[in-house]
């Protein structure tokens, strides 16, 4: 036997409480008679006056709140087997860890980096996933998995919040890398249930990045691009203070290639957009293009045990209680 609801047991005192002041009124109601008629006198007056109907009277009362109090904590007992299948489909998204990902120019006020309104957009992600397995790619120079596939999505924000741009010893952006690895990390399962998110400013360096995109086109698998950052680019700063500078002593200057982005998403029949502060483009993917376009396959199948639900018999005795307490006559028929 087990309880859905015991945070309202507390309940009961309110019903203990309805036992002392029934206590509590018959007492004084007596105190208040005898200042009239004395003991004997009084008992001759109310002799048709039943005091075991007025206690019974009470009794159905404290039962109702009783019963009904019982019910609210919801009692189970019994229980029986269900199968669940969970369906859905595979998301793997890949984020940028280059240096370029530090430019503040990802919101309003650039108060964040490009990776940190990344990050932001993943966290929020999972929080939409119904179902869904989500899986964690870093990428820079090279690329690895940081996260399986999984359904747990609290064990995926785990690994979302060690990401960051010291994680790949790789330098720079290779696009081509990063959808490779992706693909890799499917395991089996239909083409048509599989989707990849990039998510980066898109500076790609290995020029290869099309050609891993035909290669996505050819397994099934979409990609949807996620632009961070701004066309007309911002300066990278560095850990010590001050900004990234090249060779020439000139400061580093990095801008989102949408093209490069678009072209992607174009190749393999995904979507591009342009992650902006305040706009609800992750939603927009996954609702109107991964949910949409994608087919729910079953990801996997359990026995759910589940209890059986026995609060309607004490709500049953409260209303019948509750329901007699008016017809029960005080005095005694003649």
């Amino acid at each position: 036997m087990k309880f859905q609801a015991p945070q309202y047991f507390w309940l009961l005192w309110l019903v203990a409480g309805v036992v002392i002041f029934s206590i509590y009124v018959t007492r004084a109601k007596r105190k208040v008679l005898l200042r009239f008629a004395e003991s004997a006198l009084l008992e001759k007056i109310t002799s048709k006056v039943s005091r075991s109907a007025q206690r019974l009277k009470w009794m159905l009362v404290i039962l109702g709140l009783t019963m009904a109090v019982l019910a609210l904590v919801r009692p189970q007992w019994g229980y029986h087997w269900e199968e669940v299948k969970q369906k859905g489909v595979d998301i793997i998204v890949a984020i940028d860890t280059s240096a370029s990902m530090l430019a503040r120019d990802a919101s309003t006020g650039d108060d964040l980096s490009r990776l940190d309104r990344a990050k932001r957009e993943i966290r929020d992600l999972l929080h939409l996933l119904r179902g869904d397995r989500i899986g964690l790619v870093a990428f820079a120079g090279s690329a690895f998995v940081e996260c399986p596939l999984t359904l747990d999505y609290s064990a995926a924000a785990i690994f979302l919040d060690d990401i960051d741009t010291d994680l790949i010893p790789v330098k720079g952006t290779d696009l081509a890398q990063a959808l490779r690895t992706s693909l890799k990390a499917f395991k089996g399962g239909a083409s048509e249930s599989k989707a990849i998110i990039l998510i980066t400013d898109g500076e790609d360096n290995s020029g290869q990045a099309l050609k891993a995109a035909q290669e996505a086109k050819r397994a099934g698998v979409k990609v949807f691009a996620v632009g961070i950052g701004k066309p007309e680019g911002a300066p990278i700063p560095l850990a010590g203070g001050g900004f990234k500078k090249n060779s020439r002593g000139e400061m580093v200057i990095s801008k989102l290639d949408e093209t490069t982005l678009q072209k992607i998403a174009l190749t393999t029949g995904g979507k591009y957009v342009r992650s902006v502060s305040g706009d609800i483009d992750l939603i927009a993917i996954y609702n109107r293009g991964i949910k949409a376009t994608l087919k729910d396959k079953e990801l996997t199948s359990t026995r759910r045990k589940i209890w059986e639900q026995r609060f309607q018999w004490l709500i049953a005795v409260a209303i019948l209680a509750l329901a007699i307490e008016p017809f029960v006559p005080e005095r005694r028929r003649s």
